[in-house]
């Protein structure tokens, strides 16, 4: 491990930090809590830093929904930096911006981990990450069984989001006429896309408001 830890700074964002390949649990030893890693095949890639635009909408996505489940308890939500271990026989460890569990799926979430699929995964995506999000991940977490996939680019001001069938694939699920999305992994919680743009973000409370939470 230390000869990762030395070998680390000589890296760029997006490329691998291990000179040779690390199983999950030395990846693990190897992470802090502020490290922004990823485990894919036995190496680690360290991830680009995030722009301001990109915290913004994780933020306002991660408080928005946190806030929706006081009010609703039906699972827990988290946002990065923290880990899923993609069941096998995917040997990957991401970290998605925004990750939300149900209840039933709580036994899987681990100290420093969620050892599974979890029920929704947000990525917000940039320049530099807009393939891997799309290409990559979008097929690990269709295989995993993550059921719902949201991808928003800031850049482009567009909001993607993604069901899995009955036949393990994901479908495109599209707003309706409002521009507004109903999430079927969190009934009754509904996001308007404009909500996602502005600076600053609209307050949680007005749009918890809006969907008839409050």
């Amino acid at each position: 491990m230390e000869e990762m830890r030395e070998a680390a700074p000589a890296y760029e964002a997006g490329r691998t930090a291990s000179p040779k390949p690390v199983t999950f649990e030395e990846f693990l030893a190897w992470c802090d809590e502020d490290t922004w890693a990823e485990w894919v095949d036995g190496e680690v890639v360290v991830l680009t830093p995030a722009s301001v635009a990109h915290q913004r909408i994780k933020g306002f996505l991660y408080r928005l929904i946190a806030e929706f489940l006081s009010y609703r308890p039906l699972g827990v939500v988290l946002d990065a930096p923290f880990l899923v271990r993609l069941p096998e026989p995917l040997r990957r460890a991401r970290e998605p911006d925004v990750l939300y569990v149900s209840r039933e799926k709580l036994s899987f979430l681990k100290e420093t981990h969620f050892d599974g699929a979890p029920d929704l995964v947000i990525e917000v995506v940039s320049p530099e990450s807009l393939a891997r999000d799309r290409g990559e991940k979008y097929l690990e977490y269709e295989a995993a069984g993550v059921k719902e996939y949201w991808l928003v680019d800031p850049e482009r001001r567009q909001a993607e989001f993604h069901r899995l069938g009955e036949d393990g694939r994901y479908r495109a699920a599209l707003p309706d006429a409002h521009g507004v999305y109903h999430a079927e992994v969190l009934p009754g919680f509904r996001l308007k896309v404009e909500w996602l743009w502005p600076d600053p973000a609209p307050s949680v409370l007005e749009c918890l408001k809006e969907m008839g939470v409050l």
